[in-house]
């Protein structure tokens, strides 16, 4: 498949826009965590219209903080069982990573026509959930040098406060990521950690979205409000022509 057959798109969803009340108010795309099911499958639906893929072609996962990574090729009878990771070689079909504190990681060889999305929490992120999606990517002839990485929303190390030893152990097994919040005390910065992570695996062109979901009230967050609901970062390989220049 040629660069012109395709073009890669990326979205990130607030709060704003959905049907969802209370604690979940109102763009909530989580359906796991005590929302009304019918608001979530409207929430769902808008989105799947808003970014224009067909019904259907929108592929969520049931997320465990595991390091598993699934390869789909096509629609999906509801969400991919115990994943953490989605990579496809399919334009039309979006990839969805749903977060309120945790990293979405959104990735792309424009060139192979390879995408993944991908769910690096600490414990994920930790466990080398990133690699192991690399690796996918590359099984379906993506190569790490073209590989584009999107950061999305998530816990600042700024605000993100751990136990000592909890920064201690995540920083010996994803270097970059231990920091000191912004009240002295130890904290995470899983987007570094992950960046490092991404330009030692030959991944140059990493690209981050600072905003965090603990101090931003128009983003959900675990950490600021429990329960609460999900953001998604979507990732989709249009099939439209792109002009040629």
């Amino acid at each position: 498949m040629s660069t012109n057959d395709f073009r890669v798109r990326r979205v990130v969803t607030t709060r704003a826009g959905g049907v969802s009340s209370g604690a979940y108010d109102s763009f909530n795309l989580g359906d796991h965590v005590g929302d009304d099911p019918r608001a979530v499958a409207a929430n769902r639906a808008r989105l799947e219209a808003t970014i224009g893929v067909d019904a259907g072609h929108l592929v969520w996962m049931e997320q465990i903080h595991s390091r598993t990574v699934t390869v789909v090729t096509g629609p999906q009878d509801g969400n991919v069982e115990a994943t953490d990771a989605l990579v496809t070689a399919t334009p039309g079909l979006a990839l969805a990573v749903l977060t309120a504190d945790c990293v979405p990681v959104l990735l792309s060889d424009d060139e192979a026509g390879v995408i993944a999305a991908v769910h690096a929490g600490r414990v994920g992120a930790r466990i080398g959930i990133v690699p192991r999606t690399l690796e996918a990517m590359v099984e379906l002839g993506a190569r790490p040098e073209r590989i584009g990485a999107f950061l999305g929303p998530a816990a600042s190390g700024a605000k993100y406060e751990v136990p000592a030893h909890m920064a201690a152990d995540v920083e010996a097994h994803l270097p970059g990521s231990r920091c000191r919040t912004d009240k002295g005390t130890a904290g995470l910065d899983l987007r570094a950690g992950i960046r490092r992570q991404l330009i030692e695996a030959g991944c140059p062109a990493v690209a981050e979205d600072p905003r965090c979901t603990i101090s931003d009230p128009a983003l959900f967050s675990h950490r600021r409000g429990a329960p609460t609901g999900r953001l998604a970062s979507v990732i989709w390989m249009d099939p439209t022509p792109q002009e040629r220049r």
